[in-house]
């Protein structure tokens, strides 16, 4: 607990078998209290891809122009005609995230790199405009459908927030992040209630999606693989993301040590929001790993 509040964590929830095992508050910081997820949202918003596409809404290999109009980006036509929802769920739509503004969702801002599929980089504007894809296709708010079909279904609160030509970030209370981890454990039921029943898309979304980066699923960080990239760098690490963290661990990870680890094999969840734990304000962190670190002693695991 003192290592937890001196790396500034607001909540940190463990939940074990589907209950929860351990809940700390810190800094007057409370059950009720509403923190943003960042890009721990991310996650979701792929989830949620997939329910659009379960109802037939869309498909993940439909060109990302066909709900986003042509020009949604200032690549040339051809270039932009290979991007695909796929390419927007895995971090390949070949944009360049090394923009002033990597955020930016106006086609001024998504400016052509290389080809659809043949780069990994971590770009929060071309990840974005899922949400309006999703509106498109299934004729209301991103907001409306996400509370219809995932929040109101597994009793969660919060909203999406969007900031005007750039992120839309989702802020709820802590527990309401658990439940979420909670039917990424039960992968997309909740208790008996299948909320995303393409088991199909949901493997695919917590496995290895691309061969450029294979600790990343659909909008989702794997652990465990033999190599990963991380935001920012196109360097390839040779290790695991998270080292100390189980090998079967995938998470949502956001900006400032907003997380949602989830680790199958121990039916385990575990959630933290907060401010920053060190300086670095990336989604993948070094807390990640000394976290680990300590709760492999205390849990055994």
């Amino acid at each position: 607990m003192p290592y937890l509040k001196s790396k500034n964590t607001k909540a940190f929830i463990i939940l074990k078998n589907g209950k929860i095992a351990f809940e700390q508050y810190f800094d007057n910081f409370t059950a009720d209290s509403i923190w943003y997820w960042a890009s721990a949202g991310k996650t979701m918003t792929a989830f949620l891809v997939g329910i659009a596409q379960q109802e037939g809404l869309l498909n993940i290999n439909d060109v990302s122009s066909k709900y986003l109009g042509t020009g949604w980006t200032s690549a040339p036509p051809d270039k932009e005609n290979k991007i695909t929802i796929r390419h927007q769920l895995t971090m390949t739509t070949g944009l360049d995230d090394g923009v002033p503004d990597n955020d930016c969702t106006l086609p001024s801002c998504l400016i052509y790199k290389a080809d659809a599929g043949t780069r990994w980089a971590y770009h929060t504007g071309a990840y974005t405009l899922l949400d309006q894809v999703i509106a498109n296709a299934s004729g209301m708010s991103f907001n409306n459908y996400f509370q219809q079909k995932i929040r109101n279904q597994i009793g969660m609160t919060g909203t999406w927030v969007k900031i005007p030509n750039s992120n839309n970030v989702y802020y709820s209370n802590a527990r309401s992040m658990a439940r979420f981890g909670l039917l990424l454990l039960n992968k997309g039921k909740w208790g008996t209630l299948p909320i995303l029943n393409d088991s199909i898309y949901f493997q695919q979304q917590v496995n290895t999606s691309q061969n450029l980066n294979l600790s990343y699923g659909y909008l989702t960080w794997l652990n465990g693989k033999s190599s990963c990239m991380v935001p920012k760098l196109q360097t390839v690490f040779q290790q695991a993301l998270i080292p100390s963290a189980p090998a079967d661990m995938y998470a949502a990870l956001g900006k400032n040590d907003q997380k949602i680890y989830v680790v199958p094999s121990q039916k385990l969840v575990v959630i933290r929001m907060g401010n920053a734990a060190d300086s670095s304000q990336l989604s993948v962190t070094n807390f990640d790993n000394e976290l680990w670190g300590k709760l492999k002693v205390i849990m055994h695991l």
